[in-house]
């Protein structure tokens, strides 16, 4: 079982572009290739080169091809949407176009992937891994979501090639068990696949193994993250909402934290799994860092267990 396996500048602290303490672009893409890694996720709008063409040369600078690129945004309002739209679009151009990351051997789709993720109402972030507490849409919310959700992903994949999947992300509408059994029953398989995250579906209480299994069919691409245990609960006693909880250090290289690898391992290898994994570590930036170290000690960490 040898997988392909990309890393993500989140793990670098690059979660929201307008951050003044991010590290240079360059940084990471050096930091990613000097760990190992062969493929990279294109991190929010706006903090890669957005011009395809200097994207591509610095892509081709560090030996690196896109995996991925993100949609972070609030999914639900619709105030919102005309913003969505136009990410959609530059993402989903610049994937098109862009040095693309290869399949393996897959019946699975290729990349790139277009990873949609609901997010942006403070309830639901502050109640992150909090299920009984957190919030849930009303039905026309969640509907007008969904509806969204299937608008992008045409787009997505009808306009420019690219692959949409959906995330089910801590602090978002999409986080719990239910949730995602509604999402699935709602929107099928052929208008957009599922990136499961093995560090999410912790945080918000399911096992891994076993959601990785029961919805093993709908599985396009997948995130790997490892939480410490310690600081979890310590960050859900004290109520602190998700971004607030990687800060303070709740995802960890992988093998170090609460998430039984050899055991996901032993699942997608059982299953054939083909697809792309990307690692990922969310952290403050001011602590990036020591991210070099904890990319190069997850991906040999993997090697080591046989991915």
């Amino acid at each position: 079982m040898t997988l392909s396996i990309a890393n993500a500048p989140c793990s670098w602290g690059v979660d929201d572009p307008n951050n003044p303490h991010l590290p240079p672009y360059a940084t990471v893409l050096q930091e990613a290739s000097t760990a190992g890694y062969r493929s990279i996720e294109l991190g929010p709008w706006g903090y890669l080169p957005t011009d395809v063409l200097t994207l591509n040369t610095e892509l081709q600078r560090h030996g690196l091809s896109l995996v991925a690129g993100t949609l972070f945004d609030d999914l639900v309002s619709e105030h919102n949407f005309g913003h969505i739209l136009e990410l959609t679009h530059n993402i989903c151009r610049n994937l098109s176009q862009s040095i693309k990351a290869q399949q393996n051997r897959a019946p699975h789709f290729s990349p790139p992937y277009l990873v949609i993720i609901d997010f942006g109402d403070p309830q639901r972030a502050k109640f992150a891994g909090q299920s009984s507490l957190a919030p849930r849409l009303s039905p026309d919310d969640w509907q007008r979501m969904i509806s969204h959700i299937i608008t992008v992903s045409e787009i997505a994949w009808q306009k420019y090639g690219v692959r949409p999947v959906v995330h089910p992300h801590a602090g978002g509408c999409i986080e719990f068990a239910d949730e995602i059994e509604q999402l699935t029953a709602q929107i099928p398989h052929q208008t957009a696949g599922l990136c499961l995250d093995t560090g999410h579906l912790y945080y918000a209480g399911m096992d891994p193994v076993t959601w990785l299994d029961r919805y093993f069919t709908r599985i396009d691409y997948l995130h790997f993250k490892d939480v410490n245990p310690r600081v979890f609960h310590d960050v859900l006693a004290r109520g602190l909402d998700f971004f607030t909880a990687c800060a303070q250090g709740v995802m960890c290289p992988l093998g170090q934290g609460a998430i039984d690898y050899p055991a996901v391992r032993e699942l997608l290898a059982a299953r054939g799994y083909q697809g792309w994994i990307t690692i990922e570590q969310e952290r403050d930036p001011r602590h990036a860092q020591g991210s070099l170290r904890d990319v190069t000690e997850s991906l040999n960490y993997l090697r080591n267990i046989g991915f």
